[in-house]
C-alpha cells in the first residue's frame, strides 16, 4: 500500500547520515577553534638548546667575530693570560652558522627565547615574532600577536643584497605602504651609497649566502 510504513532499512539509513553531518559540523568547530587559537592566540616557542659539542663549536665561531660567552671566556684567575703577537697570517675569514646555532643564540636572551625564531632556506631568512598585547589595550588585551617576516639574502654584483620580502600580521600580509614602500627594495643599493650602516656593512662583506639551514659569511680584509 502507498501509506505503508517505509521499510526498516530506509529508516536505519537516516541515522548514519545525521551522524555524518553532526560529526562534520563538530570537527569543523573543533578544527576551526584550534586554527583560531593557533593564528590569533599563539603559544610561546620552545627555546633551542645545543649539546655540549655543538656549544663548543658555536663558541669557536663566535670567537671568529671577537665574541666570547661566559663559558668560553671563563678561565682560572690564578693563571694569567698568555701574551700573543697579533697576526692575520692564515687568518680564517669565512664562518658558517646553522639555523639551530642562530636560534640558540636568541635563546640566551630570556625576553626573546620563547618569542622569536629564525628559519633559513635558499636565499631567504624568515622570522617569527610573538608580541604580547598590553592587558589594558581595548582589543585583544593580554593576548599575543604573531608577526612573520621574510628577508631575501643574496650576493650579486660582488656585494650583498638584502630585500624585505614582506611582513604579515596573523597571517595577513601588510600593505607595502605600511612598510615604508620598502618591499622588494634592495636596501644595500638604496642606502649603500650614503655614509652609514648599509655602506659599511656592504664594504665589509666578501661573500654572503643563505641556504637551507645555513648562513655563510665571508669577511673582507
Amino acid at each position: 500500500m502507498d501509506n505503508d510504513t517505509p521499510p526498516a532499512a530506509d529508516q536505519k539509513r537516516r541515522f548514519p547520515l545525521f551522524l555524518t553531518v553532526f560529526l562534520a559540523v563538530f570537527l569543523a568547530i573543533v578544527l576551526g577553534g584550534l586554527f583560531v587559537k593557533w593564528l590569533y592566540f599563539p603559544s610561546s616557542f620552545s627555546p633551542v638548546t645545543l649539546s655540549s659539542d655543538e656549544q663548543k663549536e658555536l663558541n669557536k665561531k663566535l670567537t671568529f667575530f671577537g665574541i666570547q660567552n661566559e663559558e668560553a671566556a671563563s678561565h682560572d684567575p690564578s693563571k694569567p693570560l698568555k701574551p700573543e703577537a697579533y697576526s692575520e697570517d692564515n687568518a680564517k675569514r669565512e664562518v658558517l652558522f646553522s639555523e639551530k646555532e642562530l636560534n640558540s643564540l636568541i635563546a640566551k636572551n630570556p625576553d626573546l627565547a620563547s618569542r622569536f625564531a629564525i628559519e633559513l632556506s635558499d636565499n631567504l631568512a624568515s622570522a617569527k615574532l610573538l608580541i604580547p598585547v598590553d592587558p589594558d589595550f581595548p582589543i585583544l588585551g593580554g593576548e599575543t600577536v604573531r608577526i612573520n617576516a621574510g628577508i631575501d639574502v643574496a650576493f650579486t654584483n660582488n656585494r650583498p643584497s638584502i630585500k624585505l620580502r614582506g611582513i604579515s600580521l596573523w597571517g595577513v600580509p601588510l600593505p607595502n605602504a605600511w612598510m615604508g614602500n620598502l618591499k622588494n627594495i634592495d636596501l644595500v643599493d638604496e642606502y649603500g651609497g650614503e655614509e652609514g650602516f648599509w655602506k659599511n656593512f656592504a664594504a665589509g662583506i666578501a661573500y654572503l649566502k643563505v641556504t637551507d639551514d645555513q648562513l655563510v659569511v665571508k669577511l673582507n680584509e
